[in-house]
């Protein structure tokens, strides 16, 4: 970690716990600072409040007072990255001009190692991980944090200079930085997403954007060149440039031609070989490659991990084969483009699980991507309405079941020999499950019972 005297004796105010919040609130009492936690939920009974101010950390808790910032000197606010900015003490405090910032800025700042940073609309977590898992099949010392759950001043607290953090983020996270740069900047794709917390794509995209902003030229921007959106956005970055493709052969950068991805004109690996389904993620692969080739990964490494790594949990993640039946996990399917694009990477018969919270929105989008399925197994409060589009796209077979474990049992004997068994639902797990991942870990558990 650097040495740093910046916030020594500054009035710093985290709002929002969480363990991004945590994290913030004991590096900045670390590092000096006077700080106060403010969360709508901490009650002086919780283990966390009594931890923080064991460590001299008042907590203030049931709300979010104005005279936090009307009756303090505060220099610096810390905020959690799902507190809109419409929150009524965030509103106050950009009034008066006081600095907001997440907690991903923190982590920048203190940081002794390299950052490759990636953000999209899609596929960012299995990005992430791929990026990864190509440096440590490199043996190069590589690290992970970020929005993919290892909260990133943790991480790069204890990083080294010979090191390289590997680090998701989030629109949330980046709207809240100021002179964070990573090495490489990587975006994926923009699509509508989180428009109730940015108000427009417009201000979404521009969140996103803010990715390249502060890279000099020693730094690297790796852009989808099928993403109009992303290259224009990209032309923030004072980096090098380098693109990816998935659609067509530009020669330069990472891209397919004959079956077989490249980078610049060397050849890396044939379709074929690569264990994760779906040409999406060909767009991860590709800009994967990208980056770690910045740092001289080589082919034997970048192989290795394409021919065995199957999925992140929860991210069309192959499960496993019972009679021939291929089962995929894609419980992280919480909306129709992510299922749109699941569906998309199947070419067999496919069974598909779908359902859950009702958020008032129809299903129609997803009917041209129906056409491989043979059975729909509905569950949770939208199966009506997955049902009306089956019938329409003329789904012969149609089943509603109480959960997913059902749905797993009703699919298997609906199915044949080579049919692909997907779990994707189009739908947050709120109505049934606590989180996309319970949902899917039950997926997974009746799967391993049929077998």
């Amino acid at each position: 970690m650097r040495n740093m005297t910046e916030y020594v004796h500054k009035n710093v105010l985290v709002i929002g716990l969480a363990k991004s919040g945590l994290a913030a609130a004991k590096l900045l009492k670390s590092l000096g600072a006077n700080v106060t936690v403010n969360d709508l939920k901490a009650k002086k009974e919780d283990a966390t409040v009594q931890e923080l101010e064991s460590l001299g950390i008042e907590v203030i808790g049931g709300g979010h007072p104005l005279s936090l910032i009307d009756d303090a000197d505060v220099h610096l606010i810390v905020k959690n990255p799902g507190i809109p900015y419409s929150n009524p003490l965030i509103e106050k405090a950009v009034l008066k001009g006081i600095p907001i910032i997440t907690e991903v800025e923190l982590s920048y700042k203190i940081s002794e190692a390299e950052i490759i940073g990636i953000t999209g609309s899609n596929g960012k977590t299995t990005t992430t991980t791929l990026i990864y898992e190509m440096l440590k099949a490199n043996h190069s010392k590589a690290l992970i944090a970020g929005n993919i759950g290892t909260v990133a001043c943790d991480v790069t607290k204890e990083a080294k200079d010979d090191e390289v953090v590997v680090m998701e983020l989030s629109s949330f996270q980046l709207m809240g930085t100021i002179e964070f740069k990573p090495k490489i900047a990587l975006v994926l794709n923009i699509f509508d997403a989180h428009l109730d917390y940015h108000g427009t794509r417009k201000e979404y995209a521009e969140a996103k954007g803010k990715i390249f902003e502060n890279q000099t030229s020693e730094d690297f921007a790796i852009v989808n060149y099928d993403d109009k959106e992303v290259c224009e956005l990209a032309e923030k970055s004072n980096g090098k440039l380098i693109y990816f493709s998935a659609s067509q052969n530009i020669g330069k950068g990472a891209y397919i031609k004959d079956d077989t991805l490249f980078m610049d004109e060397e050849k890396i690996i044939n379709i074929d070989e690569i264990v994760l389904p779906g040409k999406h993620n060909l767009e991860n692969i590709l800009a994967a490659i990208a980056a770690v080739k910045i740092y001289g990964v080589d082919n034997t490494a970048i192989r290795h991990v394409l021919t065995t790594f199957s999925g992140v949990k929860h991210r069309l993640q192959f499960v496993g084969e019972v009679e021939g039946r291929k089962f995929y996990n894609d419980s992280k399917a919480t909306n129709i483009l992510a299922t749109t694009k699941a569906l998309q990477a199947f070419t067999k018969p496919t069974i598909l699980l779908a359902g859950g919270l009702d958020r008032g929105n129809e299903f129609d989008e997803l009917k041209p991507s129906l056409k491989n399925v043979k059975t729909l197994i509905t569950f949770g409060e939208t199966a009506p309405k997955l049902e009306r589009i089956a019938k329409e796209s003329g789904i012969e077979v149609i089943k509603r079941v109480d959960n997913v474990e059902q749905a797993v049992y009703a699919a298997f004997d609906a199915s044949d020999e080579e049919d692909v068994i997907l779990l994707s639902p189009a739908c947050a797990s709120w109505d049934q499950y606590k989180t996309f991942e319970e949902r899917g870990d039950m997926f997974i558990n009746a799967v391993h019972k049929l077998k």
